[in-house]
C-alpha cells in the first residue's frame, strides 16, 4: 500500500466509521471515592427476568458501597419512581438513614424527574452511570451475579421457589468472608454475627461507649484496607488499558455502534462507528457529554471507550456554507429536500427533514 493510499485510508471519515478498533480500550480506571462510613454512599439496581415465585419477579438490590453490606427486595415488577421512593424509603432510609449519595445505571425509574426531585429534597446526590458502562456501578453488578448463582444452586430443581430462598441468600453474602479479611456484617457493625449459641458470648460488647470506639477504629482500618485494594485493582486493570485522549467542549468524536440501535441492513455490514458528534460537556477524565440527534434514544453520557477522535481528512475540503436566504414577503424562504420522519406531538405534528439550502 502506497504512502498516499495509507494516509487517505486513515483520514478518511469514512473508513474511520467501519473499520474495526485495533487498540486497546480507552480510559484508565478511574474508581468512585471509597467512603469513610457505612452506608454513606450506596448503590441500586434491579434483577429482572425471574420466574414468577409467590406473585415476585423482580429483585431489587441495594449495596453499601463501603461494608458491601447488601439487601435484596423482592417485587412484583419493575416500579416506578414513585414507588421507588416509597421502597427504598422503607428498606434503606428507615435502618440506615440518609445517604449521601446514590449511584444507579439509566433505567427509567432513576431518570425521571419525581425520582431527581425526591433525592434534591432530601439532600442526596444521584450519580448516573454512563451509556453502556456498567463498571460505573460495579459494587451492585457483582452482587447481582453472586445473587443470581446462589438463588440458582439452591432452587436448581424448583425456580419458582427463589423467593423463599432470598433471606438466606442475602444473609449468607452479608457473613461471608471478601478479600479484605472481613464480611460485610463484620465491616458495617463491628463483629461477626454469631452462628451458634456457643459463639455469643464472642460477640458481646462492654458497653455503648466500648462499642462506638471499636467501630470507628475499625471502619479506619477497614477503609485503609479498601484503599489499598483498590489500588491492586487499579493498577491491574490499567494494563489493558490506553490513557484517554484529553477532550474538550467543541470536539468532534465518533460513536462506537456497537450498543446502539441501528435501523436497516445486516448489523454485520453495519458502520463501526457512527457520527462525529460535537461534545457539549465533561463529566469527569473518562465520560462526556454528546449532542446526539433525536432519532438516537438513548444516554448522551458515554465513557470515552466507545469514542474515538474525529480527524479532518485533509484530501476531502470543509462542507461550503450555505447560500444566503431567499426573503420571500418579509421572510426566509427554505427548500426541503427529504422528509425523514414524522411524530405526533399533542395535537399536532413534528417532521424531520433534509433541507435542501437556504436558497
Amino acid at each position: 500500500m502506497s504512502s498516499d493510499i495509507r494516509a487517505f485510508v486513515s483520514s478518511c471519515p469514512i473508513c474511520a466509521s467501519v473499520k474495526t478498533p485495533r487498540t486497546p480500550p480507552a480510559g484508565l480506571l478511574q474508581p468512585l471515592p471509597v467512603p469513610s462510613r457505612p452506608w454513606s454512599h450506596i448503590a441500586m439496581d434491579f434483577i429482572t427476568g425471574l420466574p414468577n415465585s409467590k406473585g415476585k419477579t423482580v429483585i431489587m438490590t441495594v449495596v453499601d458501597r463501603f461494608s458491601k453490606l447488601a439487601h435484596a427486595v423482592p417485587l412484583q415488577g419493575l416500579p416506578s419512581a414513585k414507588e421507588m421512593a416509597v421502597l427504598v424509603s422503607k428498606h434503606v432510609f428507615r435502618l440506615h438513614g440518609l445517604p449521601q449519595n446514590i449511584v444507579s445505571d439509566c433505567g427509567p425509574q432513576f431518570i425521571a424527574s419525581f425520582w431527581r426531585e425526591f433525592c434534591k429534597l432530601l439532600g442526596v446526590k444521584v450519580s448516573l452511570s454512563s451509556g453502556f458502562h456498567p463498571q460505573t456501578n460495579g459494587q451492585v453488578e457483582r452482587f447481582n451475579q453472586d445473587l443470581e448463582t446462589t438463588l440458582r444452586a439452591l432452587c436448581s430443581k424448583n425456580p419458582n421457589t427463589w423467593s423463599s430462598h432470598l433471606s438466606w441468600a442475602e444473609y449468607s453474602h452479608n457473613s461471608l468472608v471478601g478479600s479484605t479479611g472481613f464480611s460485610p456484617f463484620q465491616a458495617a457493625y463491628g463483629y461477626q454475627p454469631p452462628l451458634f449459641p456457643h459463639q455469643e458470648q464472642t460477640a458481646a460488647v462492654s458497653g455503648p461507649a466500648a462499642f462506638v470506639r471499636r467501630c470507628h477504629r475499625f471502619w479506619k482500618g477497614f477503609r485503609h484496607r479498601l484503599l489499598r485494594n483498590q489500588e491492586r485493582f487499579t493498577a491491574v486493570a490499567n494494563r489493558r488499558r490506553t490513557a484517554a485522549p484529553e477532550y474538550k467542549v467543541g470536539d468532534r468524536v465518533w460513536l462506537s455502534s456497537t450498543d446502539i440501535p441501528l435501523k436497516g441492513g445486516a448489523r454485520k455490514l453495519m458502520p463501526r462507528y457512527i457520527g462525529p458528534y460535537p461534545v457539549v460537556g465533561i463529566i469527569n477524565p473518562v465520560a462526556v457529554r454528546l449532542d446526539l440527534p433525536r432519532t438516537l434514544r438513548v444516554h448522551p453520557v458515554f465513557h470515552v471507550s466507545k469514542l474515538k477522535p474525529a480527524k479532518d481528512s485533509p484530501l476531502q475540503p470543509p462542507p461550503a456554507p450555505p447560500p444566503a436566504p431567499r426573503i420571500v414577503d418579509g421572510g426566509p424562504v427554505y427548500t426541503i429536500r427529504k422528509l425523514l420522519a414524522s411524530r405526533r406531538v399533542g395535537r399536532g405534528v413534528q417532521y424531520l427533514v433534509d433541507w435542501e439550502g437556504y436558497g
